[in-house]
């Protein structure tokens, strides 16, 4: 039934009456206000049809246009997507032919970087003994350095390519410079890290442990796998450019390392300088190994914190102190303790006090019950103890705490180990056993709440030992070891830096030397592995003879073979060769043993090789600071020690990568990146899949994602080698960190295709037929800017090898990416147009030969940083004899003592003032809209002699300031009407002629409007700093900037309003 009732009286048209439809159904008439409505909505409707029938007619009268707009858009499509690519044939290890091909419109680093490295490598270029004979000596001197062996399971990362930017740009700077040069690779062991891998794939191919294989089985399985997949790391550096002689490459499992670490071992151990001793180690139960004090990261925490734990689902709280009551011998009193380690108790042998508390002066003496496996243990007095914090009580567990260990040996308590190798609680803990470590804290917690002796829970700051390798918690437990005795050779490489035999770059890092080296503990260099180098030291028995057990320490023999082992036991038990049964430590060397003996290893020693003797010691090792300790110093210890010479004499310590924010790289922030990334480029989707592929939780994935998608919202731009390597060194502060922004590694991107576009201009301005002097001296008929140029390349030559020699690597980068861009591309070049296009042939031979000059060196400057754009490029150049080297790698570097010309300060100035010319005059037309019209220019000198020094420039000023004419103009010859002035200096003004090229009116209404648009601004902001109150409430850097922002804004405005003075003259 239709609704007839009347409407809310809101409402005032007529209530409808009911009608029929024409099938005699009964429908209610509509309103006006409705009928008013359904004509507005024909009227747009039909508005609408209306103009799409005109789009319609008008697409349909213009079908060409349309295709061509169609066209045009698949052709910048096209252009977008196509990437060039170098795709000749070619047999690997032969020189890239570039003549054959029309060189490329624009850089490609995938064209460019391909091939080259092949041939380098093939050629030779890389080795010392390229182009000369080693035995004869070089008077220009030798440069040698050694690689930090990156770990064969490893991949690239940010780290290898600063080390790697900085290391081949000096190798490559020293080989132009004519030294015998020497940048030696390799590759470490890494035996812990290599062998989680090994056992990893063992386990998930077929299901088995290296238990099962057993040792021999396992280290040829191991061998296997670095065979097979081992020189993945090698082909990575070889993506870098690294010019390292691969023909002396090591790999620190080499039969020429073991030798060295053999004989390392033994004689530091007959020196007495290694020796075994029971004592708390580090203990990681993920590895089931010790590893040395600088493997382990403290971690602070201020309180409570969940942990993820290797071998645990969930995670383990730490950061709690727990109170628990131990119950006093034959007595109703109890001692409360404290511990952040529950599960420990089960291993303690006593509680401690201070010897002048008197809470406890009646229990000396005593004894408490442990609750829950029933033994008594001693109450002790030591001085150790802080009657402050706490009850004043100390529980103590010598086998599993540093400063328990300490006490337990002054009071000699039992040392009881509770807990194993693998993390359980041992068979020594009743219920207990079996348990995880961390579990059993759960457990032991709840036993003692059922016993009554809980007492309370409370937050505490803690430091949480974790290894560095695995991520486990360090587990403190005591086991016999071999340690390295540092002292002696500490103060050894201590006294080498104070007297300046051993120098580091930057020298902050001399402090941390001292305090570490000074302050060093016992080296522990056992490690509870198969692969690596085992220890060559033998446990001694001599056949029918009863051993005596406490005598065992003095049955160890160390050898460089069994055989010298077994004589070395003979002579020492006074029994026959064949009599003495051995039996090898089972234990690995730690990884850095041989780390430290590589600068000398490498080169044969302890034989006294030809290499040994010519390339040891070094000249620099470059690093980063991180490893100072790893690495540096006990290379430095065991140079010294074993060959009496440092192994190098200077170190530079290269800075810590960041993002673009300072933060450190962290993959659950989802800033670390893979130098291939930013070299190859990378999707934001590919960029999200590496998250995947990581063990961040889903939680920590999200966030990265997020601040991925922040900082490469259209994931990486492919930037190249050379843009990555030469940003890296123009990055570097020595002391300060490196906050990584990939948009100024793209930015260099685009500096390599400026020099491609500068190159391929140079190439078609010489010509095909184009033969340059057989040297580099002038024609003697140079242009002034054809000077100009050649002081720039001198000051640039000599600033970059300032840079090199100094370390300083964004002296010698700044040097050759200022000349390329602002002198030669944005000025000489550009100059150079009008003399190339004139008749003058004398004038077009100087500049060709001077422009020809200036590529050939510039290119050689920035060989060092740009490897493979400079060998490209180099190579489509003429030479200027037949018999230069074949590669710009073996080029000589540029030297300023090799130029026939020198620094001309005056010309400097002379084309300084050219530049504020022509920036003056930029500004002004810019200020007047004139775009790509040119207008005569006049330029006004009040000093004497300026009008004779600028004059041979007047025809780059008008070719760089798009000018009719220039015309210099004196009192005598006043600027014509119509004119606006610029001021360039206090004695020279530019006047550009505006009349008859601008709308006037047009013009001042612009000018009035860009007036008003500062004036507001300026004057709120001047109002606000005049204030009664404004110094003393406005913090000095708001105030600062404040008065910068007033000078900028009111200088605006003077421009603005000379404009109008001027636009009033014309319009007058």
């Amino acid at each position: 039934m239709v609704n007839t009732e009347p409407k809310p009286s809101g409402d005032q048209s007529v209530a409808a009456k009911p009608t029929t439809d024409e099938n005699g159904s009964e429908v209610r008439e509509k309103s006006e206000k409705e009928l008013k409505k359904e004509a507005l909505k024909r009227a747009k409707l039909e508005k609408f049809n209306e103009k799409q029938q005109k789009l319609k007619q008008l697409s349909d009268n213009k079908p060409k246009s349309d295709a061509n707009e169609a066209k045009q858009k698949d052709k910048k499509e096209t252009k977008t997507k196509a990437v060039i690519t170098y795709d000749r044939p070619i047999k690997a290890g032969d020189k890239k032919d570039v003549t054959s091909d029309p060189m490329p419109d624009s850089y490609s680093p995938k064209y460019v970087e391909k091939v080259w490295y092949e041939w380098w490598e093939k050629e030779g270029f890389f080795r010392p003994e390229w182009g000369r004979d080693l035995s004869v000596p070089n008077p220009k001197g030798q440069f040698v350095m050694v690689i930090p062996p990156p770990n064969v399971t490893g991949v690239l990362h940010l780290g290898h390519a600063v080390t790697n930017a900085i290391q081949d740009s000096l190798t490559r700077w020293h080989r132009m410079c004519g030294r015998t040069t020497l940048w030696n690779p390799g590759c470490d062991h890494a035996g812990i890290s290599t062998q989680i891998v090994v056992e990893k794939q063992l386990w998930r191919q077929n299901k088995t442990t290296r238990h099962d294989l057993g040792r021999e089985r396992f280290v040829e399985e191991v061998w296997k796998w670095k065979n097979e997949k081992g020189d993945k790391i090698y082909d990575q550096l070889r993506s870098l450019g690294t010019s390292v002689d691969w023909s002396r490459a090591t790999f620190t499992m080499d039969p020429k390392m073991c030798r060295a670490v053999t004989e390392a071992f033994v004689t530091l151990h007959e020196q007495g300088l290694i020796y075994r001793s029971n004592r708390l180690v580090n203990w990681s139960c993920t590895l089931r190994s010790a590893i040395s004090d600088i493997e382990v990261d403290k971690i602070e925490l201020t309180g409570r914190t969940l942990m993820s734990v290797p071998g645990y689902d969930q995670k383990v709280e730490f950061g709690v102190l727990i109170k628990f009551a131990y119950k006093v011998d034959g007595s109703d009193e109890e001692i409360v303790v404290a511990t952040t380690r529950i599960e420990t108790m089960l291993g303690d042998s006593a509680v401690a006090v201070h010897p002048t508390d008197a809470r406890y002066t009646h229990l000396h003496g005593k004894q408490v019950v442990h609750p829950l496996l029933g033994r008594k243990i001693p109450i002790v007095c030591d001085d150790f103890v802080d009657m402050s914090f706490g009850t004043g009580a100390v529980k103590i567990t010598p086998a599993h705490d540093p400063n328990d260990y300490e006490v337990g040996k002054r009071h000699n308590l039992p040392f009881i180990n509770i807990i194993t190798e693998s993390g359980l609680i041992d068979d020594n803990c009743g219920e207990f056993s079996g348990q995880k470590r961390f579990d059993a804290r759960k457990s032991v917690l709840e036993a003692l709440k059922a016993k009554g002796l809980y007492r309370d829970s409370v937050e505490n700051p803690m430091v949480l030992p974790i290894c560095n390798r695995s991520r486990d918690v360090i587990e403190p437990l005591v086991k016999y070891q071999w340690y390295v005795d540092c002292k002696d050779m500490a103060k050894r490489a201590v006294d080498a830096v104070r007297n300046g035999e051993l120098r580091f770059i930057p020298d902050l890092h001399e402090k941390i030397w001292y305090h570490w080296l000074e302050n060093i503990r016992d080296w522990c260099i056992s490690r509870q592995s198969w692969w690596g180098h085992r220890i060559p030291i033998y446990f001694a028995k001599v056949k029918g003879q009863a051993f005596d057990e406490t005598k065992a320490e003095e049955h160890w023999i160390s050898g460089r073979t069994e055989e010298e082992a077994r004589q070395k036991a003979a002579k020492k038990f006074n029994a026959s060769p064949k009599d003495i049964d051995l039996s090898q430590d089972e234990d690995v060397l730690d990884t850095w043993f041989s780390s430290g003996l590589f600068p000398m290893a490498i080169f044969g020693w302890p034989e006294k090789t030809a290499d040994f003797e010519r390339f040891y010691p070094g000249s620099l090792l470059e690093t980063g600071h991180d490893i100072i300790f790893h690495w540096v110093a006990r290379m430095v210890m065991f140079g010294l020690q074993l060959c009496g010479r440092l192994p190098f004499k200077d170190v530079y310590f290269h800075s810590l990568i960041r993002d673009a924010h300072g933060r450190k790289m962290s993959k659950s922030l989802g800033n670390v990146i893979d130098p291939l990334s930013v070299i190859q480029g990378l999707s934001l989707e590919a960029l999200h899949q590496t998250l995947y592929n990581s063990n961040l939780d889903p939680v920590e994935i999200d966030r990265a994602k997020a601040g991925q998608k922040a900082d490469y919202p259209n994931g990486i731009p492919e930037c190249g080698t050379d843009a990555l390597r030469f940003a890296l060194c123009a990055y570097i502060t020595p002391g300060r960190d490196i906050n990584l922004d990939i948009k100024r590694i793209e930015g260099y991107r685009f500096f390599c295709n400026k020099l491609w576009n500068a190159v391929k201009f140079t190439l078609m301005t010489l010509g095909p037929d184009f033969v340059p002097n057989p040297n580099n001296r002038l024609t003697g008929n140079e242009a002034k800017i054809d000077l100009w140029i050649l002081n720039c390349l001198h000051t640039a030559t000599d600033a970059s090898n300032k840079g090199f020699e100094t370390y300083d690597f964004p002296m010698s980068t700044n040097a050759c990416y200022s000349f390329w861009l602002y002198q030669l591309c944005d000025i000489y070049l550009e100059a150079l147009k009008p003399i190339i296009q004139s008749n003058d042939s004398v004038a077009i031979n100087a500049s060709k030969q001077t422009l020809y000059t200036c590529v050939d060196t510039g290119l050689r400057l920035l060989h060092p940083f740009m490897p493979f754009i400079t060998e490209e490029l180099f190579q489509r150049l003429a030479r200027r004899t037949g018999n230069e080297p074949p590669s710009i790698c073996v080029t000589p570097y540029p030297q300023v003592d090799q130029f026939e010309w020198k620094r001309d300060e005056q010309l400097e100035n002379d084309v300084s003032l050219m530049q504020n010319i022509i920036h003056s005059v930029r500004s002004l037309r810019s200020e007047y809209n004139l775009a790509k019209t040119k207008v005569n220019l006049y330029i006004k000198f009040d000093a004497i002699g300026t009008k004779d020094r600028i004059q041979p420039f007047i025809e780059t000023i008008k070719v760089l300031t798009t000018s009719l004419s220039v015309d210099i103009v004196s009192d005598s010859t006043p600027v014509p009407e119509g004119c606006a002035i610029v001021p360039v200096s206090d004695t020279c003004e530019a006047y550009l002629m505006l009349k008859g090229f601008i709308d006037v009116n047009k013009e001042m209404e612009r000018l009035k409007s860009k007036r008003e648009k500062i004036n507001g601004p300026l004057i709120k902001l001047k109002a606000s700093t005049e204030t009664t109150d404004y110094t003393d409430k406005v913090p000095i850097e708001v105030r600062t900037a404040n008065t910068e922002k007033l000078r900028q804004l009111e200088l605006e405005l003077n421009k603005v309003l000379e404009a109008i003075q001027a636009i009033s003259l014309i319009k007058d």
